[in-house]
């Protein structure tokens, strides 16, 4: 769909936050493109351009949410939000762009499921972009996965190591999965749970005569987590390709990452902003309606491994924030009311995680502005090959901005938010931080309160194969392995 381009905006008076560094500069966007940045950039606005006054608050590069599920059907229901609603929820919180999931059925060509996906995308308000899961293998999906990295610009495919009897992976499509990713400079994903403890585990404790919502984290302790990260991990370190652990929500798998990450091996950690400021007490609420809200996987952790994560995100061993955002009503969760098991697992977050982290990180002194520009954006643009086009505010960026007022407070709420959820896993947390104004692709979505949006505003980006890197890597894991490793590499 042709668009007409937004009128040139001026930002001024702001202090422009990247990653590396804090400067005071004014924006000039053109075209939906940043052309100017610092002093000069007034000077080179055309006659007419808008201006925007930023004077006291931060201007940063519009979030990236790496995890989000819109419209996806699961656990027999389809999610609240769809591409439009969830990324329009995702605007009004200063996130310009997502990375969801294609899930494939079991047998269902990966292909086929891209283009249904791509289909119900169309609507979006904001940028997108997907990984694509792999929940089974054949020499079809093979040469599907070819397909999608070197046409449609998919450099990530994703792993379900959890959901027995559903679209959990085995080892072997584990094994081939890695494999013809490198070959190819994509990256795997993974979602670590050991679905065989999983599964061994809701029965046992519903033997116990427990069926609430407070059993949904007896059925997922760390250590189920985090024996399928450090599993996945290894496989990924035979084989020599890097790997991004999504969701860690415990210190066991965060301290899985960082030992690999002290060999040497490049292994990346994504942690949820749900994870990093709520706990597991929310499932022990007497009201089934509140505690199965909180109802996701990995569940909610005790408050010690809240900690574990900042301090992960401070040291570089973890690299993105995101939210899982997965909205599904109450009457959806009461599909599990008899049996916790049958909960469909997913909570909202699109439109909190920036001023949640914020409130959390910069104003608690745990996280510096240009850490959490680190966390929100920038990372997420550099691992998943994006960066400079997202990710930054600098000339030829996209012009995907936030101006932040680190004063301003909101309290976030179910009943103000944008989301179709009907519930808030943040509700009643008054933050301090919020966007005054988001920018996506130079056009202003969101002024003061007021979304300005419409379906198909948002476009596809295409995100391009890692090929120098990994086909450096694949060259040394093959001449590093044993003989027969070698001959079954190199055939």
């Amino acid at each position: 769909m042709t668009q007409a381009m937004p009128p040139a905006l001026l930002i001024r008076g702001g202090t422009v936050v990247n990653a590396d560094r804090e400067q005071r500069a004014d924006v000039l966007c053109v075209d939906g493109r940043i052309v100017a940045v610092g002093e000069g950039a007034a000077a080179q606005a055309p006659a007419g351009a808008q201006t925007l006054d930023a004077s006291g608050q931060y201007v940063l590069p519009g979030g990236i949410d790496p995890h989000t599920h819109m419209q996806l059907p699961f656990m027999g229901t389809v999610t609240m939000d769809d591409f439009f609603t969830g990324t329009a929820a995702a605007l009004a919180g200063g996130t310009t762009s997502i990375i969801d999931f294609v899930i494939p059925d079991p047998q269902e060509p990966i292909l086929d499921a891209y283009r249904k996906w791509r289909g119900w995308a169309e609507k979006s308000a904001a940028d997108y972009s997907f990984h694509v899961a792999i929940t089974w293998w054949s020499e079809q999906v093979r040469a599907d996965m070819g397909t999608l990295v070197q046409q449609e610009g998919v450099n990530s495919f994703k792993h379900f190591m959890a959901y027995k009897n559903a679209i959990m992976c085995d080892d072997e499509t584990l094994v081939n999965s890695f494999k013809r990713a490198l070959e190819l400079g994509a990256m795997p994903t993974v979602h670590a749970e050991n679905g065989e403890l999983v599964y061994l585990l809701q029965q046992e404790v519903a033997k116990m005569g427990i069926t609430g919502p407070e059993g949904h984290p007896l059925s997922r302790p760390p250590m189920v987590e985090a024996e399928a990260a450090n599993r996945a991990i290894a496989i990924a370190d035979v084989l020599g390709v890097p790997i991004y652990v999504v969701h860690v929500s415990c210190m066991e798998s965060a301290d899985a990452i960082a030992r690999a990450r002290a060999r040497g091996q490049r292994v990346y950690g994504e942690v949820l902003a749900g994870h990093l400021l709520v706990d597991d007490s929310v499932y022990r609420d007497p009201d089934f309606a509140k505690a199965s809200a909180y109802v996701m996987s990995p569940p909610f952790r005790p408050k010690g491994h809240q900690e574990a994560l900042w301090r992960g995100l401070q040291s570089g061993q973890l690299h993105t924030t995101a939210t899982d955002h997965c909205t599904f009503c109450a009457a959806q969760k009461a599909m599990g009311k008899e049996n916790f098991a049958k909960i469909p697992n997913g909570t909202g977050g699109v439109e909190e995680r920036m001023a949640a982290l914020w409130d959390g990180g910069v104003n608690t002194g745990r996280l510096t502005p240009s850490e959490f520009v680190a966390i929100t954006s920038a990372n997420a643009a550099k691992l998943f090959n994006i960066h400079p086009r997202k990710g930054c505010v600098a000339v030829g960026a996209d012009a995907d901005l936030v101006v932040w007022d680190p004063t301003a407070t909101k309290t976030l709420s179910a009943k103000t938010q944008h989301s179709k959820g009907d519930f808030n896993i943040f509700e009643g947390r008054t933050v301090q931080g919020v966007a005054s104004h988001t920018l996506s692709n130079g056009r202003l979505a969101f002024v003061q309160g007021d979304l300005r949006v419409a379906p198909g505003q948002g476009r596809y980006v295409k995100r391009p194969a890692f090929g120098p890197v990994f086909d450096a890597l694949s060259r040394k894991a093959a001449l590093a392995a044993p003989s027969s490793v070698h001959r079954a590499m190199a055939a």
